[in-house]
């Protein structure tokens, strides 16, 4: 079903067109053998890569498309809707530009965010590990001075693009100050001593490379630390409140391209004479996810408005980011239900799209931690 959009001006309608061309006859084409053979999309990502859909929400001066979070985000609910992962990729990529771009200084930013933003690299963002996952701030990976480098030892879990990206924005901790004993550095890919694990056997998004990253006594040039000693959760903590903005739209597209299906299923399969669409146990259903669907995106573009204002948006990003994927939970499991049982089989994308939607309300704060930012927003007044 087509999406009504209100965009701020003609080049964003034309931006707009250009990504649902190229999710058209680049992307849907291909996403069903790739999740099968667990392939990363990376031709396909060069692809968006040279359509600069790699760097939409970068200043054009530093080789970005200069795009509002507003438009950015429905170019990649477009994306998603047709191939979650790649949507989950350009997500992650411009998670990993955040630190640098919003934190690096003059020089930094001149020397390597072009590069960075240039479509022909991929980046990943390094936070999580084994036993700090949403308890960020407990990370062990230690970063020691020695000289003008740091060495750096420890690991990195459940990072998408591990092993694949060109480089890698690691949280670090420089001290033993708890959250303000972290920091951050951009290490190079081809670093000496950096390695990546096995990729994850995951439920859904097999597409998507996710594995751990070792780091045994990589050197690190301190020209790479991003900002100061110490200010690398801050970095981390407002990458995470755009990366839950990422998340959400990548949601709503695969909600969307679920609904989509039940619609089409709904309205062709024949049921005791007539389209199983026209039974009201059906229609309500449809009508349900639809209106949810149209409820996600409206909270999503809200909040992204509130950032390009420069406004405080975190908590409306965690408020977007929970109903988003709860939502894209929901949808996919009636999207499965409309179909009936050949919603259970491979040969409908809707089981597909039910195994990716769970990983969703995990990802960039699971859903839980989610409710906690916003319960606190709530009563940081009182």
């Amino acid at each position: 079903m087509e999406v009504t959009r209100l965009l701020p001006d003609s080049d964003a309608r034309a931006l707009l067109q250009l990504t649902r061309d190229i999710a058209t006859s680049e992307l849907a084409p291909r996403v069903a053998d790739a999740e099968e053979d667990a392939r990363f999309p990376r031709d396909e990502l060069r692809v968006l890569g040279a359509a600069g859909l790699l760097s939409l929400p970068y200043p054009e001066e530093v080789g970005g498309g200069g795009q509002p979070y507003e438009v950015y985000l429905q170019v990649l609910e477009e994306i998603s809707r047709a191939w979650l992962a790649v949507g989950i990729s350009v997500s992650v990529h411009a998670l990993a530009c955040f630190p640098l771009a919003t934190a690096g200084s003059d020089e930094q930013i001149a020397e390597w965010l072009p590069w960075m933003l240039s479509g022909e690299t991929l980046g990943a963002y390094c936070l999580s590990e084994q036993h700090s996952g949403s308890d960020a701030a407990a990370l062990s990976t230690r970063a020691v001075l020695d000289g003008d480098s740091y060495r750096v030892t420890g690991s990195k879990a459940w990072i998408t693009h591990g092993g694949v990206a060109d480089f890698y924005s690691v949280m670090v901790r420089t001290s033993d100050d708890g959250a303000r004993g972290i920091s951050c550095l951009l290490v190079p890919a081809d670093a000496a001593g950096l390695s990546a694990g096995e990729p994850e056997r995951k439920m859904g998004a097999n597409s998507s490379r996710t594995a751990g990253i070792h780091l045994d006594g990589v050197q690190v040039p301190v020209t790479r630390r991003i900002g100061a000693e110490g200010q690398g959760f801050p970095i981390a903590l407002a990458a995470l409140d755009a990366g839950r903005l990422g998340i959400a739209a990548c949601a709503v597209g695969l909600a969307q391209a679920a609904l989509d299906a039940a619609v089409a299923y709904a309205g062709q399969r024949m049921q005791f004479g007539r389209r199983i669409g026209e039974f009201q146990g059906v229609s309500f259903g449809l009508a349900d996810m639809a209106a949810a669907v149209a409820a996600a995106r409206a909270l999503y573009l809200d909040a992204a408005r509130l950032r390009d204002a420069g406004l405080p948006f975190g908590a409306q990003a965690a408020m977007a980011k929970l109903v988003a994927t709860d939502t894209a939970m929901k949808v996919t499991t009636q999207a499965v239900q409309v179909h009936g049982g050949y919603g259970y089989t491979r040969d409908f994308p809707v089981e597909r799209y039910f195994r990716e939607a769970k990983v969703l309300q995990i990802v960039e704060g699971t859903n839980q931690v989610q409710r906690m930012v916003i319960g606190r927003s709530l009563l940081a007044g009182t």
